[in-house]
């Protein structure tokens, strides 16, 4: 059994009312809506493979380690990578699989 939810992330221009100078008008901005997706699996991920963290490109960077996920109905390894987080004070929270009964979800990674 293998069911799966996807919910992606489309960017969105949102037009705010702005007064300038006595001038009506707008500022058009982008903002993007969380991903969402569920992964239900019966099959137990792997292990995590062990990894070799390469250097920090720069101090702002974030290690975000590697996962298994579910492709083509079986598991896929997603090899960890450095990330420039959206925000200064964003957190990752990493992408888990939890198991529930005899099936196991698939929670995604996401800045928080």
């Amino acid at each position: 059994m293998t069911t799966t939810t996807t919910t992606t992330t489309t960017p969105m221009a949102v037009a705010t009312p702005v007064m300038v100078a006595g001038n009506p008008g707008y500022v058009t901005t982008t903002s993007a809506v969380p991903v969402v997706s569920t992964t239900v699996v019966t099959q137990a991920p792997p292990a995590l493979q062990p990894e070799v963290v390469l250097a920090q490109p720069s101090s702002q960077h974030v290690w975000l380690a590697g996962y298994w996920t579910w492709r083509n109905d079986r598991y896929e390894w997603m090899a960890g990578h450095w990330e420039l987080p959206p925000r200064s004070n964003s957190v990752w929270v990493v992408p888990r699989w939890e198991q529930q009964g005899n099936a196991y979800k698939f929670y995604e990674g996401y800045w928080n």
